[in-house]
């Protein structure tokens, strides 16, 4: 048996969607992690600081009689034309809103309402960079041409450099990782940071081609080579400050996932933790796995560490837990990470 107690765990992304959806997954979030950074991406996407509270409310009520004692959920803005930067600064002072998220419009889920070229919120940048509001990015380019595994690095070299060199002294995270190019891009720029997913760190292309297509696997940025992947999983648990969870866990009803045209997005927060947790024992890592999960990221966010603890204990391998949970009106989702689940148990 091999246990470890570290500092309660962040999720640095995550996507708690609305209504039915919201209260079959929220209760996971708010169960295993203390700060839950929440995207924007609703339909209408979250432009308000009157949205994102009325947004933080439902997710309170929806995390159930399980949650947390300290959990608390963090609000993102979208950043679009209907973002005003004087109420972008008011929810801010006023404690309601954490930071703003760039979609490429159409990159992902419901990024419709994103930007075609992030220079263009060069203003809103500005007022964010002198307020030290964090900007959350989904680098991934759309340009049709250039190939699916190569849009993070496109995304990176045309549109987030020029705006950082154009901004300086912007916080920035590059979230869910997918690339070696992610990684030297946080490495050349002080004081930035990256979340990585624990679907790229364990998962690589030919999970979801080799045997059979695995649509439950689509994501984007999509999961990428083998090389990318171990790369990833080099960098989470090399003990580097810039790099820490962010689950992007994105529930779809099986419906929107196991079909002629499969949305993109992994559940995985019932099992993120476990996921993570067997990564970085098949790599004598434990001793770093509390930096990844609890520490690394508060401290780039200025934020202070957990005082409450985990525990988690890896035994024999007992059935696989569930695999599938149901909303409250029968939608059906599948849960990423079962296998990892029935090895280790988190108190």
């Amino acid at each position: 048996m091999t246990s470890i107690r570290i500092a309660a765990p962040d999720d640095w992304h995550v996507h708690l969607r609305d209504d039915d959806m919201l209260s079959a997954v929220a209760p996971f979030t708010a169960d295993a992690f203390r700060y839950a950074l929440v995207m924007p991406n609703l339909v209408p996407p979250i432009t308000t600081t009157a949205m994102a509270q009325s947004y933080r409310e439902r997710i309170i009520a929806a995390a159930g009689p399980n949650a947390r004692a300290d959990f608390t959920p963090l609000m993102g803005l979208y950043l679009n034309d209907d973002l005003v930067i004087d109420d972008l600064l008011a929810g801010v002072d006023a404690g309601v809103v954490f930071a703003v998220k760039y979609y490429p419009a159409g990159a992902t889920t419901n990024s419709e309402a994103g930007g075609s070229s992030l220079i263009g919120y060069q203003a809103v940048l500005e007022a964010m960079a002198e307020a030290a509001i964090p900007l959350l990015v989904h680098a991934e380019s759309t340009d049709p041409d250039i190939d699916i595994f190569d849009r993070e690095a496109a995304f990176l070299e045309a549109q987030l450099a020029p705006a950082c060199d154009a901004v300086p002294g912007l916080t920035v995270t590059v979230e869910h990782i997918s690339t070696r190019a992610g990684l030297e891009f946080v490495a050349a720029h002080e004081g930035f940071a990256g979340s990585i997913t624990p679907h790229h760190l364990t998962c690589d292309r030919s999970d979801i081609l080799a045997n059979g297509l695995r649509p439950d696997l689509y994501c984007k940025p999509v999961i990428n080579s083998r090389e990318e992947r171990d790369a990833l999983a080099a960098a989470a648990m090399s003990g580097d400050p810039s790099f820490f969870i962010g689950t992007d866990s994105a529930p779809h009803p099986l419906s929107h996932k196991e079909t002629g045209r499969a949305k993109a997005g992994i559940f995985n927060a019932p099992y993120a933790l476990e996921v993570v947790a067997e990564l970085f024992h098949q790599h004598d890592s434990l001793d770093r796995l509390e930096g990844f999960l609890s520490l690394n990221g508060p401290r780039h966010y200025g934020l202070p560490v957990a005082e409450s603890t985990i525990t988690l204990t890896r035994e024999e391998p007992t059935d696989p837990p569930p695999e599938i949970v149901t909303t409250g009106d029968g939608v059906d989702v599948r849960i990423f990470g079962a296998d990892a689940a029935a090895l280790w148990t988190i108190s």
